[in-house]
């Protein structure tokens, strides 16, 4: 672990600071004289603190853009959806100019920026067919985008600005993912969304290294998410958690910007997050992107359908298996083969084998295979209470195992494969594998693939002309002064 001494830990950003924005004291006390280990809140403000756009290469630009179109698709195609119209209902009206605000998505309406955040997060990750990353943990990384926006349109920052702040949002979420799982220990992803959406935003408030630190300490301070959101009855909790976590993160940002502190050492305290949540585990931010080194923007993967990640390739599998079998009657069995991972997180409890709500049925590995086999594909459609009661769909649930293969075990996470075999009532097999897809296993997804998708997702509320006009707004969003025209070519006719 990195050391520093404590006159270098002082002139850093473990020092005392002049003031606060409203003109108080600060509260923002030095490192004790006995510490001599830099704190790992400290160490990510250091780094998002030196981060630059300049650092960024036209690879990871092109990523930052397509990631975020790959959001707003995602976000236009909830829109009309309960849960996110329900939300959206919610937020307090910030209409005088002179105050900083933030757009909803698709309207003219604005609000607080972590209101702002929390409505477009819930409506980015409804669908489930935001990108994700798969570490040690499996998350969503896109879900940090909608803080990313709210700050940098209220803090009238550049498209460059915001490209940035996503980069890093992704940058040390992803970091985070690699390292340890805390689902095994009853925790939820969307903690690690904490502190990289308080360093996002802090960065697009242009907070210094010590306030920053400070936004991660606030971000975890009252605001842990536990992981009995992705178990048993999967209720609309599961779509907003992250966006919950953005908004906390917005939240930590501006306290720290006023001068507030929270608890510390977040990570390394006697209560704190190894201590409570994750168990101590070694972070090298020296190997974190930029100077030579990849950014893990560019290692994630964007779905194709609206199901859980890793039962992206079981879907393919089951669309071409189905293709071949014109009557799912003659089906009399249907062996499914995944990994440890697919095992533990869409096959683990009863509720998968027979899911009541489209949350669990999204995250159902059985519910998947068999629903692609009757329709040969899967939208948000396939979770309809009419689709879940079907009694085509329960008979061949009633004919499907799923079993652990080591061998596909050791593929993930690099891959994600599954394995369908097919038993018919005349004794034939049929089977077939799927390890990875476009957009997965090191294949960044690129701006065709991307378009296709967004139009896929954005058609329903958007005409051609619209969605051409707002893709090229994120194309040229690093010509970009503001966000002004994004939001506007987001906007919806009403």
């Amino acid at each position: 672990m990195t050391r520093i001494s404590r006159r270098a830990l002082l002139a850093g950003a473990g020092g005392t600071l002049a003031g606060s924005a409203l003109g108080l004291p600060m509260l923002l006390h030095s490192t004790p004289a006995h510490a001599e280990e830099v704190s790992l809140a400290t160490r990510l403000a250091n780094y998002a603190a030196g981060l630059g756009y300049a650092d960024l290469d036209a690879a990871t630009i092109e990523q930052a853009k397509i990631h975020l179109v790959d959001a707003l698709g995602c976000a236009l195609g909830a829109f009309r959806e309960s849960p996110v119209k329900a939300v959206r209902g919610l937020a307090p009206a910030t209409a005088t100019r002179g105050t900083r605000a933030a757009t909803v998505l698709g309207t003219t309406a604005r609000t607080t920026p972590d209101w702002a955040s929390f409505i477009n997060g819930a409506a980015v990750r409804f669908l489930d067919l935001n990108d994700t990353y798969a570490g040690r943990e499996v998350g969503h990384p896109s879900d940090n985008i909608t803080p990313c926006l709210a700050v940098a349109e209220s803090e009238g920052r550049s498209g460059r600005d915001l490209l940035l702040a996503m980069v890093l949002a992704y940058e040390i979420d992803c970091h985070l993912l690699d390292t340890v799982q805390i689902s095994a220990r009853g925790w939820d992803h969307p903690n690690f969304s904490l502190p990289a959406a308080a360093l996002a935003a802090g960065k697009l408030m242009h907070l210094d290294a010590a306030r920053l630190a400070q936004a991660v300490n606030l971000s975890f301070a009252g605001h842990l998410a536990s992981n009995q959101t992705r178990l048993e009855v999967i209720s609309h909790w599961k779509g907003l958690a992250d966006a919950d976590a953005g908004r906390n993160g917005v939240f930590a940002a501006e306290l720290a910007r006023a001068g507030i502190t929270g608890p510390a050492p977040a990570f390394e305290g006697k209560a704190g997050f190894f201590k409570m949540v994750s168990g101590p585990f070694e972070l090298d931010e020296a190997g974190f992107g930029g100077h030579g080194h990849p950014f893990k923007i560019n290692a994630c993967q964007i779905k194709a359908y609206p199901a859980q990640a890793l039962l992206q390739t079981a879907i393919v599998a089951a669309v071409r298996l189905g293709a071949k079998i014109p009557d799912p009657a003659r089906i009399s069995a249907i062996a499914v083969t995944t990994s440890h991972a697919g095992m533990q997180y869409s096959a683990d409890s009863p509720e998968k084998w027979a899911p009541k709500t489209s949350g669990t049925a999204d995250h159902s590995l059985p519910y998947i295979v068999a629903r692609t086999l009757l329709d040969h594909e899967i939208t948000a459609h396939s979770y309809s209470e009419k689709a879940m009661a079907d009694p085509r769909l329960k008979a061949l649930l009633g004919k499907l195992t799923v079993e652990e293969d080591a061998a596909l075990t050791a593929m993930y996470p690099q891959k994600i494969p599954n394995r369908i075999t097919i038993k018919l009532d005349d004794g034939r097999e049929l089977s077939e594998e799927v390890d990875d897809l476009p957009g997965f296993g090191g294949k960044p997804m690129a701006r065709p693939d991307a378009e296709e998708k967004f139009r896929r997702n954005a058609r329903s509320v958007m005409a051609e002309r619209q969605m051409r006009a707002l893709l090229d707004a994120v194309w040229t969003l690093d010509r970009a002064p503001n966000l002004g025209t994004l939001f506007e070519r987001a906007r919806l006719k009403s």
